[in-house]
């Protein structure tokens, strides 16, 4: 129990400059006091006491804004940054090195009573008011951007987007859990790429046109200069949109 509250602290210490003290991160942060309280209404939980850990649950709630089931299963240096709002659930299981954002919903789907929460791996950086459901896996070192759906598992080393969530960069390179100005903006990928589209397009009617004109004039038609047809099956596009037939 110790240890895990020595990481705790440590996490804190490594990820908010704004943490000045011992007694300051004790008494002012909330993620902190929620993470601490739950790992003793987790040990409850495990003994399986009956209605006193949800009671501290909801006492825990009331005092920090997060909810946080007893049953829920958190590592060691799990980070919630501010904190308001969250919501983890009960079969929910957070990794190490985790970092939660205000907002995030770790929630479940359906009525079953399995497992029906997801499951974080180590490293994972959930952005503020992104949403998890299901009994889904989030791969180690992953990136989910603010304001995100995900509802479907995702692998390791990706960064995650949008609503429904998708995958839109993965790779082994290790990145900076603080560093979201380094999210890739999908949407605007793409609308680039169809305005460029529209451009191509454009300039192909253009020509048409002109070699109208040359046949009604009987002039010689200079094939050359038609140029390549453009495969509207573009990767960025299939990717952000989903491809249905994979």
């Amino acid at each position: 129990m110790l240890n895990f509250i020595k990481s705790d602290i440590e996490i804190i210490k490594e990820r908010d400059p704004a943490a000045r003290g011992l007694l300051e991160i004790w008494l002012c942060y909330p993620g902190f006091q929620a993470i601490f309280i739950h790992r003793i209404t987790h040990k409850l939980w495990r003994l399986k006491l009956p209605l006193i850990p949800r009671v501290i649950s909801q006492i825990n709630r009331a005092l920090t804004g997060i909810e946080i089931h007893p049953g829920a299963k958190i590592g060691k240096k799990v980070f919630i940054d501010h904190g308001m709002g969250v919501v983890i659930g009960e079969t929910a299981e957070i990794g190490n090195n985790c970092l939660l954002y205000q907002g995030v919903t770790l929630g479940g789907t359906g009525k079953s009573h399995g497992k029906r929460h997801p499951t974080l791996k180590e490293n994972v950086v959930v952005g503020a008011g992104a949403k998890v459901l299901g009994s889904i896996t989030v791969g180690a070192n992953t990136r989910i951007g603010a304001g995100s759906v995900v509802v479907r598992s995702v692998a390791g080393n990706s960064t995650v987007v949008g609503v429904p969530g998708r995958v839109v960069h993965q790779s082994g390179v290790k990145i900076n859990p603080l560093a979201h100005s380094a999210l890739p903006d999908a949407e605007a990928n793409v609308i680039r790429n169809l305005m460029d589209r529209i451009d191509q397009l454009e300039n192909q009617i253009s020509k048409l046109q002109n070699i109208v004109r040359s046949i009604a004039k009987d002039e010689v038609i200079d094939v050359s200069k038609l140029g390549d047809a453009q495969n509207l099956r573009d990767k960025e596009i299939i990717e952000f949109l989903g491809d249905d037939e994979s």
